[in-house]
């Protein structure tokens, strides 16, 4: 009786377990059901998984290939499958899927692992059993939240979309389409992204030990990040290094040599705000953003900047601009301790309040308080609470207790540098150095800031009045000319020049005499210089006032940089420019960009011919000599050096015959100035840069056609217009006074007589006509 009752109630456990597992299987199918009939998410159609699109970063390289840049959502880029070497396939196979060619997108094995450890006992850290086809899945088509569900419904989905995609794709194409789409450290996806970003070459170069890191990441890419943790990383890597041996892939003797190799990182980040040509790169993102917004219209297409995978060509040279960087950097941070000492204590940063408090207003910090509507008391003292905070100067970046009152005061003190090089042939850039760490400091002074450009604007007065007939041995009076209706403005000389010799045109511009100049600018006439400033390339406006002779004119280094070409090019000027080529990611050619260089001369070959020999006085015996003494440049090089007002900026601009270069020092705020001419005049603030630039291109064996290139001997007749004494003795002229309100009389001083005179003929052509009557009569 009992043996029967405890048969029996054995049956109905039984017939419950077999009841219950028919239930648990028909609830699994049923959940597997749902997710295929999308009740849960939508699943992508074996059509969309034809047709697979990966978002790809744009590359931007230099005239040599060089890679310089990127702009992306996801930094990736795709290789294919030729070109993934055998050691790095097997590395991920023997890592990630053991069974990969013997499965159809699902390894059974390991899904009944799956079932019973990550779904029905809910234990995540299990492991995830995925094949490389339901790993491609998830980077293409991230998982979902569904609450307690989303675990098991993500499995599903990738299993049934696994098995689609082993139907459309072959396994080398599976594996291809995985290294392209896997995320690795630092915000990179993709295995050629990886490639270039830590070991600094491309995918195919990848060494044993270096696929094995790669593959190491994909664990887990922040934990196994060489770059944050390399001994971590290290043994993770010699982890794959022993499941390669495991499976057959290496000899054990091959695992081991490999496992005793250090880890030998060549980092190389493309984030917008690190890297070679910062300013350069966000300058030209404008200029795609632009160009991609008419060519979609155009063209009735969608490409993205940041995912359409484009390559734009640039006329970047990698090596140029990587010694432009370095020599800004150089003269800066060494200038940066003079122009602080010199102001010792009493710096404009530290004690000019209004200087301060208008900086502070500017801060994206100051915006934010004031965005929450604090009181200025609130406000004020959350400007000077001290907290760590990370500033920046020349020996790098550390953290230090500071307010933000601290920081705006210590940036404030900062000089920016800006350079650009450009053929003065097409116009094509060379380099672009917009500022001193693009981090810190945006503000790009190549094409964003307009400043006066002091004497460098000497030469398009003297090339005017040159066409006006005057020569270069013409002599012109060091006296001082008043302008009695500009607030009696009155040219004065800063570097020590008499105003009581008369020099030649020729001297005066070498040696940037301003009382000459502005005689020049007299007998050029304003309206004929700034029309052929115009003409030249010089888009800003021009005002109407004699100081323009002394630069007070305001331009961008791109102006500038296309009128000076003119002086190279044959009187034509060259507008700058810096994309060769854009093509699509599949290398079609999407447009093509070519110099434009103006069809006339601005100036006759013969003034032109002069004015470069006029600026190679400028090096040779004028305000550029310490390019032939100080840095020992032998280099054929014509020049022009200039300072503003209140040294508030120091230019210099370099022709060579294959290159001009043009630098510029200053402080973002004009308020703040250089206290001595002697520390700000261009001469000592922006031609250094231009000279450790120069050094560094002569002891380049790539550049020598361009370090030492001649200018073409000037023409005979040139030679004879340029004999003469650099200056004489200029008699008993004592001042003049210009009233161009009555354009047709001037008044000079001469002794203590005063004379009117008609302006019939040129000025100082009768200025020596008055000469001769009162030599006759003093006689």
């Amino acid at each position: 009786m009992v043996s029967r009752k405890k048969k029996n109630s054995w049956k109905r456990w039984i017939k419950w377990i077999g009841f219950s597992a028919v239930l648990g299987l028909l609830a699994l199918f049923s959940f597997y059901l749902s997710v295929r009939w999308e009740i849960w998410e939508p699943l992508p159609s074996s059509e969309q998984l034809a047709d697979i699109k990966q978002s790809q970063a744009t590359e931007v390289y230099a005239r040599g290939g060089e890679l310089i840049g990127k702009y992306f959502i996801f930094d990736r880029q795709p290789v294919t499958f030729e070109e993934i070497p055998k050691h790095l396939i097997e590395a991920l196979i023997a890592t990630e899927d053991a069974r990969f060619y013997e499965h159809n997108g699902v390894d059974r094995r390991s899904l009944l692992r799956v079932i019973f450890k990550s779904i029905l006992m809910g234990d995540e850290s299990a492991g995830g059993g995925s094949t490389l086809s339901q790993q491609l899945i998830k980077n293409l088509y991230p998982r979902k939240d569904h609450g307690i569900f989303s675990m098991p419904v993500s499995k599903i989905k990738e299993a049934i979309c696994a098995t689609r995609l082993e139907k459309l794709y072959s396994k080398e194409e599976i594996i291809t389409l995985y290294l392209n789409t896997v995320p690795f450290g630092d915000n990179t996806y993709g295995v050629e992204s990886a490639a270039e970003k830590f070991f600094g070459k491309r995918t195919e170069d990848l060494t044993l030990e270096e696929s094995a890191v790669i593959v190491g990441m994909l664990k887990a890419s922040h934990s196994y990040n060489p770059r944050l943790f390399p001994e971590r990383s290290v043994s993770r890597r010699n982890t794959v290094l022993a499941q390669m041996e495991r499976y057959g892939y290496l000899m054990n003797e091959q695992r081991q040599i490999a496992s005793k190799k250090p880890l030998k990182l060549s980092y190389k980040s493309f984030s917008h705000e690190d890297g070679l040509a910062p300013y350069f790169r966000a300058s030209l993102q404008k200029k795609l953003e632009k160009w991609l917004k008419e060519y979609n219209k155009e063209n009735n297409t969608d490409l993205n900047l940041f995912t359409s995978g484009l390559k734009i060509y640039t006329t970047l040279d990698y090596n140029l601009q990587q010694m432009a960087e370095e020599a800004l950097a150089e003269h800066l941070s060494s200038l940066q301790d003079e122009f602080e000492d010199s102001y010792g204590r009493r710096a404009p940063w530290l004690m000019n309040n209004t200087i301060i408090q208008d900086a502070v207003r500017k801060s994206d910090y100051y915006k934010k308080l004031k965005a929450q509507k604090l009181t200025e008391k609130q406000i004020e003292d959350s400007l000077k609470l001290k907290r760590p905070m990370e500033l920046w100067d020349w020996d790098g970046s550390k953290v230090v207790q500071a307010s933000h009152l601290d920081s705006v005061k210590h940036y404030l003190k900062f000089l920016q540098g800006g350079a650009l090089s450009v053929d003065p042939f097409t116009g094509a850039v060379r380099t672009w150095v917009g500022g001193i760490n693009f981090e810190h400091f945006q503000y790009d002074h190549v094409s964003m800031a307009k400043r006066q450009v002091g004497s460098t604007f000497k030469p398009i007065v003297y090339a005017a009045a040159l066409e006006k007939g005057a020569k270069p041995c013409d002599y012109y009076s060091g006296q001082q000319v008043t302008y009695a209706n500009y607030d009696n403005w009155t040219a004065t000389n800063s570097g020590g020049e008499s105003y009581d010799l008369n020099y030649a045109m020729k001297t005066a511009l070498s040696k940037s005499i301003n009382t000459v100049a502005v005689k020049v600018m007299e007998d050029a006439g304003i309206p004929e210089i700034i029309d052929l400033a115009h003409r030249m390339g010089i888009e800003s406006d021009i005002p109407y006032v004699p100081s323009i002779a002394l630069g007070t004119a305001e331009m961008n280094m791109l102006e500038l940089a296309k009128a000076y070409t003119s002086f190279i090019n044959f009187g034509k000027p060259a507008k700058p420019y810096f994309i060769q080529k854009i093509e699509d990611n599949k290398g079609k050619e999407l447009a093509q960009f070519k110099p434009e260089v103006a069809e006339t001369p601005v100036f006759s070959e013969e003034n032109r011919q002069a004015m470069i020999e006029m600026m190679k006085g400028t090096v040779t015996e004028g305000t550029a000599q310490r390019l032939r003494w100080k840095y020992g440049l032998s280099n054929d090089i014509a020049g022009k050096t200039g300072t503003t007002q209140d040294n508030k900026d120091g230019w210099f601009v370099a022709l060579t015959p294959r290159l001009i270069t043009i630098t510029w020092v200053g402080s973002d705020d004009h308020r703040i100035g250089f206290r001595t001419t002697a520390m700000g005049q261009g001469a000592n603030s922006a031609l250094p840069i231009y000279a450790l630039f120069q050094q560094k291109m002569n002891r380049s064996t790539d550049h020598q056609s361009i370090a030492y290139a001649r200018f073409s001997p000037p023409s005979t007749r040139v030679l004879n217009l340029m004999n003469c004494a650099p200056e004489k003795e200029a008699g008993f002229l004592r001042r003049i006074f210009v009233n161009t309100d009555k354009p047709k009389t001037t008044r000079l001083e001469i002794d203590s007589t005063a004379v009117e005179t008609p302006k019939k003929e040129g000025l100082f052509k009768k200025i020596g006509n008055i000469f001769k009557k009162k030599n006759k009569k003093d006689n």
